[in-house]
């Protein structure tokens, strides 16, 4: 026990108390009689560890270990993802930090309000806190979405944030692994489960069909959550980005005029055709109409103004990905070519237009 005390970085009184519990116990003795930790101990002692310095408290870690359709893989997984989540919390935090940096060494001042809303309780990832704002359910999108859930009457939304796109008229199970994100569903909405999507806790075939709408680019390993997601239903709908077609960052100004970063953000991300072979899916392109009530990333290409909003970019994950630089310059560009006209010169074509195929693509499976 000395040993592993000394290993994990714990006291042996922690161990002892781990043992009282029945959360993790020693289930081997040394010849003389001591009591020692097998592989598979170390194993559960290690997960338990990880929970606990994620800050889930001794109640949670008992029912996560203690999840009988978990192994070590799917519990490597589901850190992972929470361990990405927080990653992501950091960065959003970092450039929160830089931007106030900016703004005092202009000898502006920032006011409580300005400070508690960068800084205090109620930032996510920069993402969150903006959602009900400005991501809302487009009821055109929508109902492409649940025209390919056809007679399902048992619903998963894996990454269901908000639950935005969660069918009223059937038996909807939430899966989501921010607890900012959950704590903003709103009363009366489907239940809701703390999970990842690599590690669902399901049983296989448990669902009509698993859903996923504009979330899998936030999965630490997406081909893996799809996978998972046709392991737990019968069928399969995920909304997600196009990154095979050649040029495809031309196909959007904002990211080829403006936000050239955008390539490096979906640079490790698997492409659709990669996505599409792990689940067996077809593609259908999703138009974005040009007065798009969900404020995704291309929502606005008809409005490029409500680039230049803040809270609008707070709900869109790119910004605090891309960082506080490349954001500013970008908005800065385009307020300037707003302002003198330049935009207007090179998309005016875009006025004529109702609906724009912008990357966005719907697997079915």
């Amino acid at each position: 026990m000395g040993r592993v005390a000394g290993l994990a970085g714990v006291s042996v009184r922690t161990l002892h108390h781990y043992d009282t519990i029945g959360l993790v116990r020693p289930s081997a003795r040394t010849p003389a009689g001591y009591r020692a930790y097998s592989t598979g101990d170390v194993e559960r002692l290690r997960e338990v560890l990880a929970y606990r310095r994620l800050g889930f408290g001794l109640r949670e870690v008992a029912e996560l270990v203690g999840d009988p359709s978990a192994d070590a893989v799917a519990h490597l997984r589901r850190l992972r993802g929470l361990l990405l989540e927080r990653r992501e919390r950091a960065d959003a935090m970092v450039a929160a930090i830089d931007r106030e940096l900016g703004t005092r060494a202009k000898g502006l001042s920032v006011t409580p309000e300005e400070q508690l809303e960068m800084l205090g309780a109620r930032l996510y990832d920069e993402i969150g806190s903006a959602y009900p704002a400005t991501r809302r359910t487009e009821p055109r999108i929508a109902a492409q979405i649940w025209d390919a859930l056809g007679d399902a009457r048992t619903v998963l939304n894996v990454g269901a944030g908000t639950g935005s796109y969660e069918p009223a008229d059937r038996e909807v199970t939430a899966v989501e692994p921010s607890a900012v994100m959950r704590a903003q569903r709103p009363v009366g909405s489907a239940p809701c489960v703390a999970a990842a999507a690599e590690s669902l806790p399901f049983q296989d075939r448990s669902f009509d069909v698993a859903m996923a709408v504009s979330t899998v680019h936030h999965w630490g390993d997406p081909v893996a959550g799809l996978r998972e997601m046709r392991r737990v239903a019968r069928r399969v709908v995920v909304l997600t980005f196009d990154t095979d077609e050649p040029g495809w960052p031309d196909r959007f100004w904002l990211t080829r005029d403006y936000l050239p970063e955008f390539v490096d953000v979906l640079a490790p991300f698997p492409s659709l055709a990669g996505m599409a072979d792990a689940i067996g899916a077809r593609a259908e392109p999703v138009p974005v109409l040009w007065d798009c009530a969900d404020g995704l990333f291309e929502a606005y290409w008809r409005r490029p103004g409500a680039y230049l909003v803040d809270h609008v970019r707070r709900a869109m994950s790119v910004w605090t990905r891309v960082g506080p630089e490349a954001e500013q310059r970008a908005v800065r560009s385009l307020r300037d070519d707003l302002e003198s006209g330049r935009w207007a010169e090179r998309n005016g074509d875009l006025t004529g237009l109702d609906a724009a195929d912008l990357g966005l693509r719907l697997l079915v499976a």
